[in-house]
């Protein structure tokens, strides 16, 4: 009776959780036949609006299609995301809408990297070309967030919120201590004195290489970063340095007195101050429209009349062999999407969008070989987003012209490889052991339990050391340098995007609409439409295929909260395979 019960007791729970996931997967359905019906539906907009900026959502390089999105239970403002391209996309539009009448623009703590920041933030001072009128207004604002909020006309704090200025860190996660308790022997091949990525599982603190680059590195985003504000807050550089240096910025009242913030106020006042610029009456409520919704109807405004087209290529993230996702970048995806591109008689030029830290030596080789085929028969040019190096400069060394921001982090021109000892690990803390037979010297070479012998360290050394080649001989081909100098700025040294135009990695500063200018006017066009790849995944099948791993993730994320970067770097380490041209190091900036 008892076993009865127990497998009644089963079935009732798993038929619940089958009933739950349907449900679940029926609304997520439908929301998604709604969705996809609104798309090019054009937004109305009231008269006298104004423009909701949240930018404490997470900025992502093109916006997800979230089935879950419209639903009211699901998360909160704060959960949402927009594309970089759509918010830039609504800004423009939003410059020349006679029914916009201001940016009310709220940030507290910004999810995005600092060259990201950097376009949105020339955006909207572009925006103000217009003559409207830019709110800011935040309870707190870290560095990131007064970043953005300092191009504003008045910038205003809760009077008894904070203002964080305190200069930017720098910091890496070493592991060799946690892998020697476990037993666990990391063994390094690497080409490149600064291709730290592998640092944390062989050392305890950084190498002199590595900090020398990560000093230059900081102090590249640092300068922009206290430049950038200088200029739109009309404050010296030194100035704001002695600000963030001595740590001023104290007490509310201490940063109306540097000229931080315009004044200190509270929501209601920020809002009676809206009505007035937006000429509503005091007794009238106030009409607003947030960013997300008017953007969409940007993209439904948009002319896509004309026949010639600019194709731009996203390739986001990770790269690896496969087809990947909109999160990754997949070789076999990306580079049949730049073939078909080259194959398009009505795309004229390509514009390939880089956010990558790398990954696949051998993917980013796929990837460039295409790169290479469209250049020889239509102008190629790439914008690089918060991070280009490695394998993400791999794939775009061959273009012609490269645009950066000048806080992008590039180069990192280095290749890696680590293979796990787990023998110590194995036998002493599990009591496991090993044994067999092979016919050949070499076939368990890559195992991981025991030590690689001279021999199969030589034989992955070489082959590391061909990689490289590859490497430096595609960046001096496609750079027009010689081998020796691209090899004396390479061995792995990462540059921000000012020094990377210095040395000839790049070509010049500009923004990703910049890029897509030049493209056009190398291939001659006056009159274009701009067309994305690759097709964004259909979000209900990206559910089901990849449902387990966000939902593991949200727990994961919930669990360990800040300690969760950690968490990932140790995965990401964890689950490579092969070769790897990849930037080398996880750093956590704040």
């Amino acid at each position: 009776m008892k076993e009865f019960f127990k497998y009644v007791f089963a079935t009732v729970v798993g038929i619940v959780i089958a009933t739950t996931l349907f449900f679940i997967f029926f609304i997520a359905l439908i929301v998604g036949v709604v969705n996809s019906t609104l798309k090019d539906e054009k937004v109305q907009v009231s008269s006298n609006s104004v423009l909701f900026l949240n930018l404490d959502q997470i900025i992502t390089e093109r916006t997800a299609e979230d089935p879950f999105s419209r639903l009211p239970v699901v998360g909160s403002e704060g959960d949402k995301s927009i594309g970089f391209n759509d918010l830039i996309r609504g800004l423009r539009k939003a410059k020349t809408d006679d029914n916009i009448k201001c940016i009310y623009l709220y940030i507290s703590s910004p999810q995005a990297g600092f060259a990201t920041m950097r376009e949105v933030r020339e955006a909207l001072i572009d925006f103000k070309s217009s003559k409207k009128k830019i709110i800011a207004y935040s309870e707190v604002y870290t560095q990131g967030a007064y970043y953005l909020a300092s191009v504003a006309d008045k910038v205003y704090l809760n009077p008894e919120g904070a203002l964080e200025f305190k200069g930017l860190k720098s910091e890496m996660v070493f592991f060799k201590g946690a892998l020697d308790k476990l037993g666990i022997e990391a063994q390094i091949i690497r080409v490149g004195n600064y291709k730290s990525a592998v640092e944390p599982f062989f050392t305890d603190r950084m190498s002199d290489k590595n900090r020398e680059q990560v000093t230059a590195y900081l102090g590249g985003l640092y300068n922009t970063f206290l430049s950038d504000i200088s200029k739109t807050r009309n404050i010296s550089v030194p100035v704001l340095h002695q600000i963030a240096n001595d740590y001023k910025l104290q007490q509310p009242k201490d940063a109306l007195a540097y000229k931080m913030v315009d004044a200190l106020k509270y929501k209601d006042e920020i809002i009676e101050e809206l009505k007035a610029i937006s000429g509503k009456e005091k007794k009238s409520n106030l009409s607003t429209i947030t960013i997300n919704e008017y953007s969409r109807g940007a993209d439904a405004d948009r002319d896509k009349s004309a026949s010639d087209k600019v194709a731009v290529i996203y390739a986001n993230g990770d790269i690896i062999s496969g087809e990947g996702s909109d999160e990754r970048i997949g070789s076999e995806r990306i580079s049949r999407t730049i073939r078909k591109a080259r194959l398009d008689s009505n795309i004229k030029a390509v514009v390939l969008r880089v956010n990558s830290p790398g990954g696949s030596a051998l993917a980013s080789d796929v990837i460039w070989r295409e790169i290479v085929l469209t250049k020889k028969i239509k102008p190629v040019i790439a914008s690089f987003g918060d991070v280009a190096a490695s394998g993400g400069y791999y794939i775009a060394c061959g273009a012609d012209s490269i645009f950066v921001q000048p806080n992008t982090i590039t180069g990192s021109i280095g290749v890696f490889g680590v293979i796990p000892n787990l023998q110590k690990f194995y036998n002493e803390k599990l009591g496991i052991t090993f044994d067999g037979v092979k016919t050949g010297k070499y076939a368990d070479i890559m195992s991981t339990d025991r030590p690689m012998t001279s021999g199969e360290r030589l034989i992955i050394q070489n082959e590391v050391n061909r990689v490289y080649d590859s490497f430096i001989t595609r960046v001096a081909n496609g750079r027009n340098k010689t081998k020796a100098y691209v090899d004396s700025i390479g061995g792995g040294r990462v540059w921000v995007g000012t020094d990377a135009v210095r040395i000839g990695l790049a070509d010049r500063t500009g923004s990703f609409n910049d890029a897509i200018v030049s493209a056009a006017k190398k291939a001659k066009l006056k009159k274009y439409n701009v067309v994305e790849y690759p097709e964004m995944l259909d979000p209900i099948k990206s559910l089901m295929d990849n449902g387990s791993e966000k939902v593991a993730t949200y727990f994961a994320k919930q669990e360990l909260g800040s300690n969760y970067p950690i968490y990932q770097q140790i995965k990401t380490a964890v689950s490579r395979s092969g070769i790897q041209a990849r930037i080398p190091f996880e750093l956590i900036t704040q």
